[in-house]
C-alpha cells in the first residue's frame, strides 16, 4: 500500500519543480506515475497495477451468405475531403475578435484567404495578428474566445475545396 502523505509530498515537489514526471514502482507490482501537463497545469497521478487484465473482445457477428441470385451492392461512401489545419504558433490567449464586443474575424462557414487576419494571440502582453496560410471555408473553430491556447493546437479547420 502506498502511503497517501508521501504522494501529495511528492506532488508538492513536482508543483514547484521543472521535472515533468515522476514514476516509481514497488516490489508488489504497483505503479505509481505523478506527471505535471501544460494543458491541465495540475499535477495529475495514475495507479495501475503491474500486470493488468487483458480485455477480452467479442467475437465478430457470423457472416450470412447472401440468398441465391441476390447480389449486394457495394455500399457507396462519401469521398472524405481532408481539412487544412490552422494551428497556434505560439502559448498565449486567444481572441476571436479585435476587441471586446467587435465582431470574429472569422466564423463557420465563412471563406478565407492565404494572408486574412483570422485571430489574435496574446503572448506576455504582446497582440499576435494570426494570419491564415491557406484558402478555404471555416468548418471547425477549435478554441474559445479569451482562453488558453497551446503551442500546436489545432484552431482552425478548413475546407480547400469548399
Amino acid at each position: 500500500m502506498i502511503d497517501l502523505r508521501y504522494v501529495k509530498k511528492l506532488i508538492e515537489m513536482l508543483d514547484g519543480s521543472t521535472v515533468d514526471s515522476i514514476e516509481i514502482s514497488t516490489d508488489k507490482g504497483m505503479k505509481l506515475r505523478i506527471s505535471k501537463s501544460a494543458q491541465q497545469r495540475a499535477a495529475t497521478m495514475t495507479v495501475a497495477a503491474a500486470a493488468a487484465p487483458v480485455a477480452v473482445l467479442p467475437a465478430a457477428p457470423p457472416v450470412r451468405p447472401a440468398e441465391e441470385g441476390v447480389v449486394a451492392a457495394p455500399k457507396a461512401e462519401a469521398p472524405k475531403v481532408a481539412l487544412l489545419e490552422i494551428k497556434s504558433p505560439m502559448v498565449g490567449t486567444y481572441y476571436s475578435a479585435p476587441e471586446p464586443g467587435a465582431k470574429p474575424y472569422v466564423s463557420i462557414g465563412d471563406r478565407i484567404s492565404k494572408g486574412q487576419i483570422v485571430c489574435i494571440i496574446e503572448a506576455m502582453k504582446i497582440m499576435n495578428e494570426l494570419e491564415s496560410e491557406y484558402d478555404g471555408v471555416v468548418r471547425e473553430i477549435g478554441v474559445t474566445d479569451s482562453h488558453p491556447v497551446e503551442y500546436g493546437q489545432v484552431l482552425y479547420r478548413l475546407d480547400p475545396t469548399g
